[in-house]
């Protein structure tokens, strides 16, 4: 574990060495190197986690502490995994983007009281300093540019992170950064004659990195070995109704076609008590680039959510009830805009159902195959 906590970065992962790196757009991903630094960061994750096992094995017991320890680094090797096969997506070039309008200080906001419990788990305070920004852009491409900039921020800050909007004067564009240090008070004590070797450009940092490249947005890391801060441009900011209308057609006549996985990185939780449920939402929704987690019983689920909040549940209608109702609140409480899909026994197709004053979907099982992409496609990505 990291200084801070968290499953600590490999070693071993790809970087360069303390400075400025400065992303360009023509830059090609070394398909070699991807998947050694893939493949380093998952085995690292991994023996992390067989230690905890061998350790099980043993004494034939574990601690609550060993535990979380051994999920944490068992999640830590499926998001880098599945992080390497979206820096792959995008740099293989079938991304096909659709720009609209988006207020980049709502999006940021957002995806951070996404995050709060893993913020509350830090250690140190995230700091949103965030003026007023509407960027033209993918709605699918930078929400994975915003998680892939908090998750990298996450993963290597031993500080308090300041996360920053700002407008520049002239020419207008917003600037969007993040800024922390690297290294603990410790480390810093006793590194005073040399820094460390940089380890930042994990793989998160990668998925970040070509996320900017696809978006065409110019990315700068400074680094000194004990601090780093990383700066995004958003050259097409929108100033005016008139300059919305000329970027959309302009996108539009430059890139047609839609995402081949257009909520790549949207984290859905299946809570299921029948294998047959899970098996068959899995088939309808595995070709969309989700994140999935399944459980099969409430308290599970609450459990789960203490560890991160999802952005979906869909949930067997026959589980539902008066507990089912209380998570509800409690989730909707602190995640407002949480997706809730029931998956239903009966009815047909696609149906909304009204639960207090909320309104939910509800699908009917025999339905799923053919109405549950779509569905998660609409409520996922419509304003709330």
């Amino acid at each position: 574990m990291s200084a801070s906590g968290k499953p600590a970065v490999p070693a071993d992962a790809a970087s360069t060495s303390t400075g400025d790196a400065t992303a360009s757009a023509a830059e090609a991903v070394d398909g070699h190197a991807l998947l050694g630094q893939l493949g380093s960061e998952v085995a690292s994750a991994l023996s992390a986690a067989l230690e905890r096992v061998n350790a099980l094995a043993t004494t034939g017991k574990i601690g609550r502490k060993g535990l979380r320890e051994l999920r944490e680094y068992i999640e830590l090797a499926r998001r880098v995994s599945i992080m390497g096969q979206q820096v792959n997506r995008l740099a293989s070039g079938r991304v096909r983007q659709q720009a609209e309008r988006i207020d980049l200080t709502a999006l940021l906001r957002d995806s951070l009281a996404q995050h709060k419990r893993q913020i509350e788990s830090l250690g140190f305070d995230v700091r949103p300093l965030l003026g007023p920004a509407q960027v033209m852009a993918d709605p699918t491409l930078i929400f994975t540019l915003v998680e892939a900039l908090i998750e990298w921020s996450f993963e290597h800050a031993r500080s308090a992170i300041d996360f920053r909007i700002e407008l520049n004067e002239w020419p207008v564009f917003a600037r969007l950064s993040a800024a922390f240090r690297s290294l603990s008070d410790e480390q810093v004590e006793q590194s005073l004659v040399s820094f460390p070797e940089s380890t930042l450009q994990s793989m998160s940092w990668r998925l970040l990195q070509q996320a900017a490249h696809t978006m065409e947005l110019p990315i700068k890391l400074e680094e000194d070995g004990a601090s780093a801060r990383v700066v995004i441009e958003f050259p097409r900011t929108v100033n005016d109704p008139s300059e919305t209308a000329a970027l959309r057609d302009r996108t539009d006549a430059e890139r047609q076609g839609l995402n081949s996985k257009p909520l790549a990185g949207s984290h859905v939780l299946v809570l299921a008590a029948r294998r047959e449920t899970r098996s068959l939402v899995r088939d309808a929704i595995r070709h969309m680039g989700l994140m999935i987690d399944y459980v099969t019983t409430i308290d599970e689920a609450r459990e789960f959510c203490k560890g991160g909040m999802p952005h979906a549940i869909l949930h067997e209608g026959s589980l539902g009830g008066e507990r089912f109702e209380r998570l509800r609140i409690d989730l909707l409480r602190e995640m407002p805009k949480l997706v809730f899909i029931e998956l239903s026994d009966d009815g047909k197709g696609l149906e909304t159902r009204r639960v207090g004053d909320r309104q939910f979907s509800s699908l009917s099982l025999s339905s799923v195959m053919e109405s549950l992409p779509p569905a998660l496609m609409f409520e996922l990505s419509r304003p709330r």
